[in-house]
């Protein structure tokens, strides 16, 4: 059975592709398209999702959309015909086609020729879905927390089995994600899926102003309300590009910056102020975000959370959940945002709808398109670019030792990750024992804000070592505390307040990755890597010549395709410019 998970017209638009109850691919349209957080359609990560499986669009047996345009209509017409609402409230949910219609007219094919049975599932439960259903979990408490998709921003589940039993919602106006989003917006941050920025800020400041950010969004009845003198999304809706690039208009109001003062114009100044408001939102954040994890305690009695929606993302927050006790164990899908409801719709479908039982478990997020040693040699010399190739023994030996002598790679292998973070597929990795090696990397590849942190990753047999409270983290998902003893060790990976947040990675789910992690160790004393995205200003590379193109318009100094090994210093043109070891 093939069921074909879609998250279209949205932010991150997306595809996976279910082979009987397993995932077998998954991608984001944005790494085809080459447009960030591409919306519309996923055409193209669909026609990648159904070469994987070797399959034509007239074989899919069941089409699942996350997203139910009828969803709670009683409940939009309600709030349309008591409130002054935005002109175009339920636009959409009256006239909405069936996604073969949709499906069809993107590839070519006249729907009547597809056999599948479609299927809208709720946003939410989709979300819900993706957490729970590869979790790994006979039974667990299933939140779900993001800015709102078919009129709902939060909801909480019991999932056992196949089966998610929806057990309470928060309705639209109300929404955490709304909230940091008009925050982010406020702190001068204004493109789609720009939160992570006000994280990575968030410990450069205090949090002075928790009285006045209560104000804003307060913990209520086990969930939370927004004060929603301070936003304008209820009232004059948020103006919203869903094609191509995302974009959307103001969410707060004006008595916001009566309230903060002044909001931070993009690229202006970070003054005292707005790490200091920065710091606050987090906390407040923080403080409904564990109300809502503690309401599903309630609810469910469970010991173990599957956590997605958007809102998952804030790893910070993530970071704090076993720590405090509140579940033994935690599960968060690694595309935790709206990407995720492609494989969290096509689940949905499958164990929920179709009675079907659970045989996929989640342990990696490999699920994108991989490249043959023939192709990637064939466009090397088509390029006329000197390359070595090596075997893996040789080629790891070679690339540790290149990141010991202050050297940056691009490395890339096997199938692309799934979700927003590169974990040892598609990165870029270098020695996370220089403190200057954050300002290099910036300053030759990633020209980012100086606040952000970069992430490590570490063999998970090693994690004890450098964490405290250690917890598998193979999706990078959740802060962690560096052990005090270990941050001058690795600065270039240990953020401000001590904190990284840290990927383990195993011989099972990625051996050349872990063999590179375990030879740099033996060679150094330190087993740990930065690992940040393969990309400069653009989403992570899919392909080799997506990879070799941001290596020779970058400055990195090596670039690892599979087993062909690359040094800058050998390409015509392009000067060997490495960071001078320490």
């Amino acid at each position: 059975m093939l069921i074909l998970g879609i998250n279209a017209y949205h932010g991150d638009a997306s595809a996976a592709l279910l082979v009987d109850g397993q995932l077998v691919a998954a991608a984001e349209e944005e790494r085809f398209s080459r447009i960030k957080h591409c919306a519309g359609f996923p055409r193209l990560a669909v026609e990648y999702c159904l070469e994987a499986a070797g399959a034509r669009v007239e074989d899919i047996d069941h089409i699942a959309l996350g997203r139910d345009p009828r969803a709670h209509l009683g409940d939009r017409l309600l709030y349309a015909m008591t409130r002054r609402s935005p002109a175009g409230l339920l636009k959409g949910a009256l006239g909405a086609r069936d996604p073969k219609v949709h499906l069809g007219a993107a590839l070519g094919v006249d729907p009547r020729r597809l056999r599948a049975v479609s299927h809208n599932v709720e946003h939410h439960r989709a979300h819900l879905a993706s957490a729970f259903f590869p979790s790994g979990f006979d039974e667990a408490a299933v939140v779900s927390i993001d800015a709102f998709g078919d009129f709902v921003s939060t909801m909480w589940a019991r999932g056992r089995g196949n089966k998610l039993e929806i057990l309470r919602r928060v309705g639209f106006p109300h929404s955490l994600g709304l909230f940091y989003s008009g925050m982010t917006q406020y702190l001068g941050f204004p493109k789609f899926g720009d939160e992570y920025k006000v994280m990575g800020l968030a410990a450069h400041g205090q949090p002075e102003l928790l009285d006045k950010l209560r104000q804003v969004v307060r913990v209520k009845d086990g969930a939370f309300e927004l004060g929603l003198e301070y936003f304008q999304h209820h009232t004059k809706g948020i103006s919203m590009t869903w094609e191509g690039e995302p974009r959307y208009g103001a969410i707060h109001s004006g008595l916001l910056v009566d309230l903060l003062g002044p909001a931070r114009s993009p690229k202006s100044r970070m003054e005292d102020r707005f790490t200091a408001i920065a710091a606050s939102t987090q906390a407040v954040f923080e403080e409904v975000f564990f109300e809502v994890l503690a309401t599903a305690k309630h609810l469910t009695g469970a010991s173990r959370l599957a956590l997605a929606g958007g809102c998952a993302y804030n790893s910070l927050a993530a970071g704090k959940i076993q720590p405090k006790g509140l579940f033994e164990d935690v599960f968060i899908q690694p595309a935790a945002g709206d990407a995720g409801t492609a494989v969290g719709a096509a689940l949905y479908v499958y164990h929920h709808k179709l009675d079907r039982p659970r045989r996929f478990h989640q342990t990696h997020s490999y699920f994108g398109p991989a490249f043959s040693q023939d192709t990637i040699e064939a466009l090397l010399r088509q390029e006329q670019v000197p390359f070595e190739t090596l075997a893996d023994e040789d080629l790891i030996a070679r690339v540790a030792r290149a990141i010991g002598e202050g050297k940056i790679v691009g490395w890339f292998q096997g199938r692309m990750e799934w979700g927003p973070r590169a974990l040892g597929n598609r990165s870029i990795l270098c020695d996370p024992r220089r403190p200057d090696i954050k300002d290099i990397m910036n300053e030759r590849i990633k020209r980012r804000e100086m606040f952000r942190p970069f992430a490590p990753a570490l063999p998970l047999e090693r994690m004890g070592d450098y964490v405290e409270q250690p917890a598998p983290d193979p999706f990078m998902v959740k802060v962690s505390r560096i052990r005090p003893e270990r941050r001058a060790e690795i600065p270039a990976v240990t953020h401000v307040d001590g904190t990284g947040r840290v990927q383990t990675v195993t011989a099972r789910e990625n051996p050349r990755f872990h063999a590179l992690l375990l030879e740099f160790g033996r060679l150094t004393g330190t087993p740990v890597l930065l690992n940040t995205s393969f990309n400069a200003s653009e989403p992570i590379v899919c392909t080799p010549k997506e990879a070799l193109d941001c290596f020779l318009r970058t400055k990195m100094d090596v670039l690892v395709l599979e087993q062909a090994y690359l040094e800058r210093g050998r390409v015509p043109g392009h000067d060997a410019g490495g960071a001078a070891a320490p």
